[in-house]
């Protein structure tokens, strides 16, 4: 049953749910590390003396297992919709660009275009998410600040937003739609650059290990642990280390999931759908780019 659910499922569909569960799962698994950064910035004294060692221990011994997993609800919620277009439109732009360019190639070209338009379109459409979850988390520090000074300014009742819904209609009605979308032109200069270059050299890398050790989880974990230092390290040149901190585990792990969920799903290799899908299409003169349904007949 469920293998017959699986083969009856359209290609980006496989993509998309692929997407979404390696961007959920490597989220919670980086999670400890995102709970302790943010004690770092709004308990600053008190974690920054324990160090990152003793903040493990004093949350492991305070809280139980579940204190590193606080608020990755939310994380989880923001990042499934954004991974899940990232990695299947990435694999639309490029099969697009090689049906309708067929003279292109399948060159490092090809992977930096995809993988930058496709970080694009996944930012324009979850950046309001993004913008939420930043105005809530910035307006829930001010009230752990408040409350370090005993100062008694925000109380439940006098709190700017009072949860995600409420976020999204109050911005709505000050600014429309601009508003949702206020400040996503500097996120769109850093992913540009940012997720073209992570794509190419996640597959550049794989393109040189041998078919013997092409499915080695750990082979996918190294690529990707590589291609997100470098692609963040070219791209972010005055941030390095702080930002190196943040995305290896997590760029590492979402590629290696993907791969592997794809595996599960059945997805054929992009060379298998390419030539099924130039059989069917037999361009007599340079086409356009195919629609999402030529795509997957």
């Amino acid at each position: 049953m469920v293998s017959g659910l699986i083969e009856g499922m359209p290609v980006f569909v496989k993509e998309l749910i692929a997407g979404g569960v390696a961007g959920g799962f490597a989220k919670t698994v980086v999670a400890p590390l995102e709970r302790i950064k943010i004690l770092f910035q709004t308990r600053r004294a008190e974690f920054h003396s324990l160090g990152l060692l003793g903040s493990f221990s004093k949350i492991a011994k305070t809280e139980g297992v579940l204190g590193f997993y606080r608020g990755n609800g939310a994380s989880v919620a923001r990042i499934v919709p954004y991974a899940a277009l990232h990695y299947m439109t990435y694999e639309e732009y490029r099969r697009w660009i090689i049906l309708g360019f067929p003279g292109f190639g399948r060159g490092p070209v090809l992977d930096l275009i995809a993988g930058s338009f496709a970080g694009g379109t996944a930012v324009l459409f979850t950046y309001p998410l993004d913008l939420v979850r930043t105005k809530l988390a910035y307006q829930a520090m001010q009230v752990v600040e408040s409350s370090k000074l005993s100062v008694q300014r925000h109380t439940p009742s006098d709190l700017v937003y009072k949860g995600i819904r409420d976020c999204f209609s109050k911005i709505y009605k000050e600014a429309g739609v601009r508003g949702l979308y206020r400040g996503v032109a500097p996120s769109l200069y850093g992913i540009f650059p940012y997720a073209g270059l992570k794509f190419y050299l996640y597959e550049e890398m794989k393109s040189h290990v041998s078919e013997n050790h092409k499915k080695d989880i750990t082979v996918k974990l190294v690529c990707g642990s590589v291609a997100g230092l470098l692609g963040q390290t070219f791209t972010y040149p005055l941030d390095v280390v702080r930002r190196q901190m943040q995305v290896v585990p997590s760029v590492a792990i979402g590629f290696t999931v993907y791969d592997v969920v794809k595996a599960f799903l059945q997805v054929p290799s992009r060379d298998d759908q390419t030539v099924v899908e130039v059989k069917n299409n037999q361009p007599s003169s340079l086409p356009s780019p195919p629609s999402l349904s030529e795509t997957h007949q």
